[in-house]
């Protein structure tokens, strides 16, 4: 596909979803337009289900990901035409702020809420799909620590600890609520369920999911199990994933050794356990070398990344059963010796072992860069963010895994 072509169609589809994204995000209580309702008939798009290891749609057409994040609330602002096929993006906002999707527990903000149904109209019209996670594990954007504080608000005994958001019986019941009110939402521009959007890719339970005390592992484990079965209740039709970082919790694990570290086990997570949960239906796991081993050289960084890749990919074709996503890889805009972006490098690894990956029909489905954005946004950006057209060499392995992946695609087509 000519590169040209698809840089035509990313202008004006990150420029919807920016102008979007930053009207909500900075107007906030000043902001009195709607958006128009949508009367011209979206295009068709299939579902996409899981056989064996491989992503499908239900004519059993292979799916391969080449996608990225976007950090805003809404934000599923850069459907990257560049052949890229899915956004990860934030289907919540927890707080009391203006600008909040939910201010309290299962009380929500109609505005903000609409902003959502528009972007999934957006997300169709442009045939994206999206990844929505459901809550956070950090801080930003209200997090547990929100789910925690709304609880303490209402004279529940909970513990000091975060974790109390995977126990807490009315904790467990705020975060339900909020599940079902999404999933089972009526996008007020087109009439259709957020259940019955086929843009919608995959619901994810949480981003990155930690625990203060590796005690809370069992928790944790149970809390999925019981989140993933309650999703499935409501939507038949959508797969669910967990939103794991990709750490192996248990020291008998064959691949522990590919941890960043040992501290990365004692974050209450399981890259095996958690993800074989019946009701999970594809891993996911995320990459960022020069945060998880800061000290290393490149090299290092190299070598790291290509075992992470490898170990999880192996995993899901040989233990899990299930395709694996990496649905973040990050690295800085640093520069090596020899004139080249670390970006680059680290990126081409875990491109690489997907695109072999893809072409034995293995686990390896695909990866979400961490994170596009598009001039005029670079405040809500991090270490990790970057305006791709600004990087012509990036641009290029982005657009060149996307032609590889689409013609491995029509080739399992055509099998």
């Amino acid at each position: 596909m000519d590169s040209n072509w698809r840089e035509k169609r990313l202008y004006p589809i990150l420029g919807v979803f920016t102008i979007f994204c930053f009207l909500y995000l900075n107007f906030k209580d000043d902001l009195s337009f709607t958006f128009p309702v949508i009367t011209c008939n979206l295009p068709h798009m299939s579902f996409v289900g899981v056989n064996h290891t491989r992503f499908v749609t239900h004519l059993q057409e292979e799916v391969y990901v080449n996608g990225w994040n976007s950090y805003c609330f809404e934000d599923v602002e850069e459907r990257s035409q560049m052949g890229l096929t899915v956004c990860r993006t934030w289907a919540f906002s927890d707080g009391p702020g203006s600008a909040d999707l939910q201010i309290r527990p299962g009380v929500f903000n109609e505005r903000v809420f609409k902003a959502l149904d528009y972007v999934l109209v957006e997300a169709r019209r442009h045939r994206i799909r999206l990844i929505l996670s459901l809550v956070n594990n950090l801080n930003a954007y209200g997090g547990k620590a929100q789910y925690v504080s709304w609880a303490e608000e209402a004279g529940i005994n909970v513990s000091s600890s975060t974790d109390s958001f995977f126990s807490d019986p009315t904790i467990k019941g705020y975060y339900k609520s909020y599940v079902k009110a999404i999933v089972t939402r009526k996008n007020s521009y087109t009439g259709i369920l957020y259940s019955e959007e086929p843009s919608i890719f995959a619901w994810e339970l949480m981003n990155e999911p930690r625990c203060e005390s590796i005690s809370s592992a069992p928790v944790l484990q149970d809390w999925i199990t019981e989140m993933a079965a309650f999703v499935k209740s409501l939507d038949q039709k959508h797969l669910v994933t967990v939103g794991l970082e990709g750490f192996y919790g248990s020291k008998l694990a064959e691949n522990y050794g590919t941890n960043p570290g040992d501290w990365a086990a004692s974050l209450g997570s399981d890259f095996i356990t958690n993800s074989a949960i019946k009701d999970i239906d594809f891993a996911s796991v995320h990459a960022y070398p020069h945060s998880w081993i800061p000290e290393a050289d490149l090299e290092a960084k190299v070598k790291y990344l290509s075992n992470w890749a490898d170990a999880h990919i192996s995993d899901s074709e040989n233990v899990l059963k299930k395709p694996v996503l990496f649905t973040e890889v990050g690295a800085p805009l640093t520069i090596n010796t020899e004139g080249l972006y670390d970006r680059d490098i680290l990126l081409k690894i875990v491109y690489d072992k997907i695109y072999e990956s893809s072409k034995k029909r293995e686990a390896g489905s695909g990866v979400l860069i961490w994170q596009l954005l598009v001039e005029g946004v670079e405040e809500y950006s991090d270490e990790f963010s970057f305006v791709a057209w600004k990087y012509p060499s990036t641009y290029k392995l982005i657009l060149e895994q996307s032609s590889r992946l689409q013609n491995m695609s029509s080739q399992g087509q055509m099998s």
